[in-house]
């Protein structure tokens, strides 16, 4: 894990700008910084890396990394490394470190862009392929790791973060207010929805995509792998086998490190069940790290010492507090160079805070667990929609008003046949966007839309959660965190094999006698203890924006309602009016924690 940045282009940079990016990069890689410069006819290369240290921690395997005409900058792990090292001695060459950073060169220089489909892993990396005159991009499957870019009329300028970008360049990119008001009033899920960031210049190369840049400084974009549903014929003891067979081979390579890892846990079924796979079934001596807050909606303390106390392991306990959020805040958004996303990523980065202090370097968490096999509460409406044809229906649809009506908030998902009466709604995902853009100062309405994967209604909905609502939310967040602290992130439900499984899956084996994720449940049988293991309510990683921010406290209130340029799109009145609704509805709370966002965001950056 590490950090990176380059220029293709026809003007040299200066040295004090490289060193002045190299420093903003110590964050990402603390234990070396380097960086090559390349000429290619008329054409400057610069590379600059920030290392740090997980795999072979040695200097040998420092960055910029080069083998004759090819040199690489690498962000990730390649975690099938040591079997991928194996074909390599068998074909006869000969390695000179113990290093991911070296196979995944080797590789290029085998099969050129073709060298990503023999990685299982997570990265963004530029190689400068000196025998070609071309500089190669790729993001992973999954886009875990960030990979920013910016054109220029002189060249290309890309990167782990925007920073390291605008000290490159020594450009200030511009403030993407309509990317800004599509946080606020629709939410997170609407921001992977098109290819705009938070400044106008700045695009994310997406996920699974390859970049290769030649003579003419033309960007060509390709996609290496296409995510769909094809399920297969199988049993559902064989759905549950064949899950928990990946599952346990992603969490093996995931724990290989030459550096401490500790676990991020939640009271849920998806990181309760990597720690007790981590622990009982390959002997990991486990340290866990979890938030409590004391709002009950999102109190997860008796799930979370439930596993604490069947592993016997290592548990830091963090508790939420209101002291000091604002100033956290801003530190956290100014590093972040973007309003952080959720109430969610706030907390966590104090859970990035304490691994870090507690001297870890790698932490895994269960994050995308629910869009491999199902776990959100419109899941289940979408499922009963699947089964509506089904003999068992009636039994479905028992199961479900017994069990997991009563957890529902949201009134539109209490309506087991909403999608059967309605096959397009989709209301209850931008919850509320109507009330809150009648806040704004300006007109502003996107509709919902998605893109369609495949014929199945719930799969497609779980694919976009995957790819364009949640999931890279949560990515973009964790990267961010973790990286602030020096920490690597790692997430064992990202593996390509077994999402390749579960989207085989049929769909009636997802959810069975009203459990969601019920295969990953089966599979971890007799692994993660059952209080855990059967609890059929989700709360979800959350907490309360009062349990943030007291909005009765003067000092507080007085410079969310101070002067800035987030009231020339928001009302002030508006804000004013629901500072202190108790209890605030979760729609509100995040609403208003964007709009806290949104202040300092432009107030760092007008």
């Amino acid at each position: 894990m590490c950090g990176i940045a380059g220029y293709i282009g026809k003007k040299p940079i200066n040295k004090e700008r490289i060193l002045k990016a190299l420093n903003l990069m110590k964050n990402r890689g603390p234990d070396y910084q380097g960086h090559a410069v390349f000429k290619s006819g008329d054409l400057y290369i610069y590379f600059l890396h920030s290392r740090l240290s997980i795999i072979d921690l040695d200097v040998r395997s420092n960055q910029p990394f080069t083998i004759g005409d090819y040199t690489l900058i690498f962000n990730g792990e390649i975690y099938n490394y040591i079997e991928l090292k194996k074909q390599l001695i068998n074909k006869g060459i000969k390695l000179k470190t113990e290093s991911d950073t070296e196979i995944l060169l080797q590789h290029y220089i085998l099969y050129k862009e073709e060298c990503v489909s023999y990685f299982e892993g997570m990265w963004s990396f530029a190689i400068f392929d000196a025998c070609q005159n071309k500089l190669f991009l790729s993001r992973d499957r999954f886009a875990e790791k960030p990979l920013y870019y910016m054109c220029c009329p002189d060249g290309i300028y890309f990167a782990s973060e925007v920073k390291f970008i605008k000290s490159l360049s020594a450009i200030v990119p511009t403030v993407n207010n309509n990317h800004l008001l599509r946080h606020i009033v629709n939410g997170y899920k609407a921001l992977y929805k098109t290819d705009e960031t938070f400044f106008k210049e700045i695009k994310e190369l997406p996920y699974a995509a390859n970049m290769v840049i030649n003579g003419d400084l033309k960007p060509e974009l390709s996609r290496y792998w296409t995510p769909g549903y094809t399920p297969r014929s199988m049993t559902i003891d064989e759905a549950v086998e064949g899950f928990k067979h990946y599952l346990l081979e992603s969490i093996k390579i995931r724990l290989r490190a030459d550096v401490p890892l500790a676990f991020c846990l939640s009271g849920g079924v998806d990181s309760s069940a990597i720690v007790s796979i981590a622990q009982k079934v390959f002997n990991y001596d486990v340290a866990t790290f979890s938030i409590i807050d004391s709002d009950p909606r999102y109190n997860e303390y008796d799930n979370i010492k439930a596993t604490i106390d069947d592993l016997r392991c290592k548990n830091t306990i963090i508790n939420i507090e209101q002291h000091g959020t604002l100033k956290k805040l801003k530190n956290l958004i100014e590093y972040h160079d973007a309003p952080v996303y959720t109430i969610t990523y706030y907390i966590h980065s104090l859970l990035s805070e304490a691994i870090s202090k507690a001297g870890y370097r790698v932490v895994a968490s269960g994050t995308a667990a629910d869009e491999l096999v199902t776990g959100y509460y419109d899941h289940f409406n979408l499922y009963l929609y699947e089964m509506a044809d089904s003999q068992k229906f009636p039994r479905y649809l028992k199961e479900w008003e017994d069990n997991v009506k009563g957890f529902i908030r949201n009134p539109h998902l209490q309506n087991p046949r909403l999608y059967s009466e309605d096959i397009n709604f989709r209301d209850h995902i931008y919850l509320n966007n109507d009330v809150f853009a009648d806040f704004l100062t300006r007109d502003f309405k996107e509709e919902f839309s998605e893109i369609r994967y495949c014929d199945s209604l719930l799969r497609n909905r779980m694919l976009n959660e995957l790819f364009h609502e949640a999931t890279p939310v949560i990515l973009h967040e964790d990267d961010l965190n973790s990286m602030f602290y020096s920490i690597e992130n790692r997430s064992p439900y990202l593996d390509s094999n077994l999402f390749k499984f579960s989207y085989s899956i049929p769909n009636e084996y997802l959810i069975q006698n009203a459990y969601g994720k019920y295969i990953l449940r089966q599979a971890t049988k007799g692994i993660l203890n059952d209080r855990v293991r059967l609890d059929r309510q989700k709360k979800g990683f959350n907490a309360s924006i009062h349990s943030l921010v007291d909005f009765e406290k003067k000092e507080n209130k007085e410079y969310l309602l101070s002067d800035s340029p987030v009231f020339k799109l928001i009302k002030r009145d508006k804000i004013e009016s629901i500072m202190n609704i108790k209890p605030m509805a979760n729609s509100y709370s995040m609403f208003l924690f964007n709009f806290i966002n949104a202040k300092i965001f432009l107030e760092l950056n007008s």
